[in-house]
């Protein structure tokens, strides 16, 4: 019989809601104006850590986004074309990513009680409920 063992992680809420998905890990911030491509989702910047990959459906964990404030738009454009991140992870959010978040009705996060860096790897299942204030783990 496998055995599931379950870690919940207390969180700030930016954007409400409820998603399930693999986690897409990045130490490098994030324009969501420039750096992903909104028809695909896929990271476009040649220099980007994620160069090449694709966020739809993701549990995208970064640090925080930078750039233009046009970002926010570049999400909900995402999302309209079902390429968006399931949900997303942040070190500290900031406005352009909160706002991009809330207008496309995904989840998003920051200020984990434990560093996401330390509890999350490429590939592990989460849940960000975000509506009650935590991530959750899965490991088998």
């Amino acid at each position: 019989m496998r055995q599931v063992l379950s870690m919940k992680i207390k969180c700030r809420t930016i954007s409400r809601g409820v998603a399930e998905g693999e986690v897409l890990l990045t130490n490098d911030a994030i324009s969501f104006l420039g750096n992903v491509d909104p028809e695909t989702g896929e990271i476009v910047e040649a220099q980007h850590e994620l160069y090449g990959q694709s966020i739809a459906g993701k549990v995208l964990v970064f640090p925080h986004g930078k750039g233009s404030t046009v970002g926010s738009y570049v999400i909900y454009q995402l999302f309209k074309n079902g390429v968006a991140p399931a949900a997303m992870i942040n070190l500290e959010s900031e406005p352009i990513v909160a706002v991009g978040a809330i207008i496309s009705e995904v989840p998003l996060v920051d200020r984990l009680e434990k560093d996401p860096y330390e509890v999350l790897k490429n590939g592990d299942r989460v849940i960000v409920n975000s509506t009650e204030a935590f991530v959750e783990l899965k490991k088998e």
